[in-house]
């Protein structure tokens, strides 16, 4: 993987491995990667590592997965609205 990706870029880097993988394979073969939110960033290894499914069927799998652990500073701007009002 390489060293520092863009969030929308991540689902790209998991399609460089072999599926079904678990979850702890992947958070290795990612643990350095930094991932980089709209405001800040974190390793995608220990964010992996966050997600309670154990084992992940693709990379489209993984990627969905990943995004219910990720922090909200990954989403843009804090307080921001979306215009509904």
């Amino acid at each position: 993987m390489t060293s520092d990706v863009h969030l929308s870029r991540v689902a790209d880097e998991f399609h460089d491995h072999d599926y079904p993988l678990e979850r702890e394979a992947l958070a290795d073969a990612c643990s350095g990667t930094t991932v980089l939110f709209a405001d800040g960033d974190a390793d995608l290894g220990e964010l992996v590592d966050d997600i309670q499914q154990e084992r992940f069927e693709s990379a489209e799998d993984a990627f969905a997965a990943l995004q219910n652990v990720l922090p909200i500073e990954a989403l843009g701007e804090p307080g921001q609205s979306d215009g509904d009002a």
